[in-house]
């Protein structure tokens, strides 16, 4: 038989299993299924397209291939464990050849594979997929990338040629979701099936040292690539439960550090925001412990040098105070951990001090009499100032900004901040357009869109050049949004350029001194840290927190101390009152309690709320260790008594006082 023959397509089994019928002899069927399965050459040259434009879409027919298979597995009990045999070979032999000799042609191989779902199911002894995930890694980023195109091409349901079969984004995000799904679950059973607390135990197991795992996160990393193209999916749709139950970041973060090993922090779209704010948290600590022995040996030999960062702050000067002793720090002394004295006043440091110290700092640089940032009413946002003369003073003001943000991180301190997505894009160097520009200002973003899709002549309705009017305090400036745009007239030709131009101008361009000086100031304390796995909206969460308060997650996780536990009357009633307040009472109860009004990243479970005993009744207020997000009661005699004794205190937290 010359290599030429050596194929499989639906026709060719179809034949083959009838003549086997009709002489009862099953060799020439077996032999082309062995020899097709077990050459590259051969395999990939099966299932083709017949029809051209479907073969520029994908060259493998996989409804034939789904049709051919199902037909040989109806020929012979023994054609499944022949097919299983043979592919696994044949993976294995691909995996030990040379990446470049990997032709595009054999992605049809990987294609034809996965319609098997006898070889995909990771729970049968049939399964290929550790085979399938290694010989995948294998190829070179470009054929991965291609390959995941071809995977996720919806199948067409009949025989007409694809050009006349009306396929929507969501049939390819359907097929995009299956098979992510497959490499998903297989992570997920293989973490599960080989974890310390399974049955099937391996003593010292760890994700980052089984193989199968690492390379499925390696094909993950493709699809990704893919889907940050083409947004099939949510990012959140990557994050694998299994990983981050059982990742052990110490053991993960000094291979991220160190590049040495393998590391998730590497494939950081795989990790919830909780696990990354973990991780950017022992970093933190490593560098603060780090810091504070580097200051106890310097002082052995050069004097004494605070351990901390230490802030004497006048409540009344509390920017210039703050401006001025930051300025005067290096960056070293900028990784130590944040200590704030407000001037005159008693108190050490713990954490509650420079919660608020945070919160009255950001109060003021936000007042609009202030002049740094706009408010949108419409949006309730804000963004940097559009004013033309920025001078150093300014500059200082705005580098202080992005500081205050950057030690805010580094501290584990949430602020209440109103940006939009566009600033932590912008901060972590991805791209800003029209959809930035709606979510601030909607209005401009609403009249763009429509000039977009505007039906008429727009140089005639429209009359405008290149040009955008800025006011910035009490004068208007019309600024070009190119050269020579007051020569340029708006086109129905140039209208997407214009809106492109005009986005830009808004987000960046008018405001590029402001935004630099703030992202210096928020580099000088993040940069090259653990800031870099996180995506925009995660960077956002992980600043500002979340409004999502559930508090049937922090009672169930809050933690009792003096005398109280969860079956305490006293302890009932707060949970009963707690969960019948308003959304603004509960906001306040958490200011109260911890000085943030907002859920940390990962939600109020994540808090570690402890609730003390503080004596026997009383008349005296429900008091807090803000610090410790600790609140003590009395043994109040009544749930009434209780109930308004809690509502006097949580409508009078402002300000951070001596217990």
């Amino acid at each position: 038989m010359s290599s030429a023959e050596e194929y499989l397509d639906l026709n060719l089994i179809q034949s083959l299993r009838a003549e086997s019928e009709r002489t009862d002899e099953w060799t020439k069927l077996a032999e082309r299924v062995v020899n097709v399965f077990s050459r590259a050459e051969n395999l990939s040259s099966s299932f083709l397209q017949m029809d051209m434009n479907a073969a520029l879409v994908c060259p493998v027919d996989k409804m034939q291939v789904q049709e051919g298979i199902h037909e040989l597995l109806e020929s012979s009990p023994l054609m499944k464990s022949t097919i299983v045999v043979r592919s696994k070979r044949l993976l294995s032999s691909m995996t030990r050849s040379k990446k470049q000799d990997m032709e595009p042609k054999y992605l049809n191989i990987f294609i034809i594979l996965f319609q098997c779902d006898f070889l995909l199911d990771d729970q049968l002894d049939t399964s290929a997929f550790p085979e399938l995930c290694e010989a995948i890694v294998h190829l070179n980023t470009d054929l991965q990338d291609q390959l995941c195109r071809y995977l996720i091409e919806p199948i067409a349901a009949n025989d007409e040629s694809i050009m006349h079969i009306d396929i929507t984004k969501e049939d390819y995000a359907q097929q995009f979701r299956k098979t992510l799904g497959l490499f998903q679950r297989f992570v997920r059973k293989r973490l599960l099936y080989r974890s310390p607390s399974s049955n099937a135990t391996s003593s010292g197991f760890s994700p980052n040292s089984d193989p199968s795992v690492i390379d499925a996160t390696k094909c993950i990393a493709a699809l990704y690539r893919l889907n940050e193209l083409e947004k099939y999916v949510s990012y959140t749709d990557f994050y694998n439960d299994a990983v981050n139950e059982q990742l052990e970041i110490k053991e993960d973060f000094p291979n991220f550090k160190d590049k040495k090993g393998f590391s998730f922090c590497d494939y950081p779209f795989m990790l919830n925001p909780a696990v990354k704010a973990d991780v950017l948290k022992v970093e933190s600590v490593f560098q603060m412990r780090h810091e504070l022995q580097d200051a106890f040996f310097r002082a052995l030999f050069q004097g004494v040098n605070s351990p901390y960062l230490v802030l004497e702050i006048r409540r009344d000067h509390i920017i210039s105070d703050t401006l001025l002793q930051l300025e005067e720090k290096s960056i070293h002394d900028l990784k130590k951990q944040l200590r704030v004295q407000f001037l005159g006043e008693e108190g050490v440091d713990e954490g509650g001090v420079q919660k608020e110290f945070f919160q009255l700092i950001v109060r003021e640089i936000f007042d609009p009499k202030y002049g740094m940032f706009t408010f949108n009413e419409e949006s309730r946002l804000c963004w940097f100032s559009p004013n033309p003369v920025v001078d150093d003073i300014n500059i200082r003001e705005y580098k202080l900004v992005g500081l205050l943000l950057g030690l805010a991180v580094y501290n584990s301190v949430i602020l209440d901040l109103h940006f939009p997505l566009a600033l932590y894009k912008k901060v972590m160097d991805v791209d800003v357009g029209l959809q930035d520009l709606k979510q601030l200002d909607p209005s401009l973003g609403k009249g763009l869109e429509r000039l977009l899709s505007f039906d008429g002549d727009i140089e005639t309705e429209y009359d405008r050049p290149f040009q955008v009017d800025v006011q910035s305090f009490d004068h208007v400036f019309t600024c070009d949004l190119k050269p020579s745009g007051s020569r340029i007239q708006l086109t129905n030709e140039n209208r997407s350029e214009f809106v492109g131009l005009y986005a830009d101008f808004v987000l960046s361009k008018s405001v590029e001194n402001q935004f630099n000086a703030f992202k210096e100031g928020f580099q000088l304390v993040c940069q090259d840290s653990a800031i870099k796995i996180f995506r925009p909206e995660e960077v956002e969460q992980l600043i500002c927190g979340s409004s999502d308060l559930d508090f049937e997650a922090l009672e169930t996780s809050t933690v009792y101390d003096g005398g109280w536990t969860k079956d305490s009357d006293i302890i009932k009633y707060f949970w009963e009152i707690v969960h019948s307040f308003s959304y603004e009472e509960k906001k306040k109860l958490l200011f109260f309690a911890t000085g943030s009004d907002r859920a940390p990243i990962g939600g109020l479970s994540k808090l570690q709320f402890v609730i003390a005993k503080n004596g026997g009744d009383s008349d005296r207020l429900p008091t807090s260790h803000t610090c410790y997000n600790v609140l003590l009661l009395c043994e109040y005699s009544s749930r009434e008594k209780l109930r308004e004794r809690l509502l006097t205190s949580i409508s009078n937290a402002e300000g951070f006082g001596m217990i």
